[in-house]
């Protein structure tokens, strides 16, 4: 069983919903082997310093979601997806502890550690690549220097930009959030990544 980080407890403590629910998952994937650490505010479990899965607290259920959850084998038919523009995680959902069972819960972290062990990778083109608005591409093409970074960024982070874009019905605003977030893409950085401070 790897070691509880204090970052954890804390928040273990601090939880005033699903807390016997949080603590059970939390125990299981331990026992798996997993160290934890508090990431997104919430208890992130990994193996080696990559990300396998990580406990979220919800108003209508508690969840394990998997960061590579589309390469598990859904054994017991319990993985959902987290909404229509996500591919790669998929989690378990509980509304009760009693509907925790350890084996089950520990079938899918077995995956989930073989997935990380093995290397392997979701293959996001597969799912359907991704379809840039026109005000991006124009954007990009404009401006080697932002094309040039726009293209550096992890396929998650161009996804989420992507989809902030399309988010805007008028071509203007398209263009307004298109020039907000230069800045950041030619930092390297994501939308929720922080910048440096200079």
């Amino acid at each position: 069983m790897s070691a509880q980080n204090p970052k954890v407890d804390a928040f273990v403590s601090r939880t005033k919903r699903w807390q016997d629910e949080t603590q059970k998952l939390r125990s299981i994937l331990l026992d798996c082997g997993l160290d934890e650490d508090l990431k997104w505010g919430k208890p992130c479990f990994m193996l080696a310093g990559k990300n396998v899965a990580i406990i979220q607290p919800f108003k209508e259920h508690c969840s394990l979601m998997f960061f590579k959850g589309t390469l598990l084998q859904d054994t017991h038919g319990l993985l959902r997806s987290q909404g229509e523009n996500t591919q790669s995680a998929r989690r378990l959902e509980f509304t009760s502890e009693p509907q925790i069972k350890k084996a089950v819960v520990a079938s899918y972290v077995r995956q989930a550690i073989a997935v990380e062990k093995a290397g392997l990778t979701v293959d996001f083109e597969a799912k359907g690549a991704l379809k840039l608005p026109e005000e991006l591409t124009q954007a990009l093409h404009k401006d080697r220097r932002l094309g040039q970074a726009f293209h550096a960024l992890t396929p998650g982070r161009r996804r989420a930009y992507v989809l902030h874009f399309m988010g805007a019905k008028r071509p203007t605003t398209r263009i307004a959030r298109i020039e907000k977030c230069t800045p950041r893409i030619l930092a390297g950085k994501g939308m929720n990544d922080r910048l440096a401070c200079t």
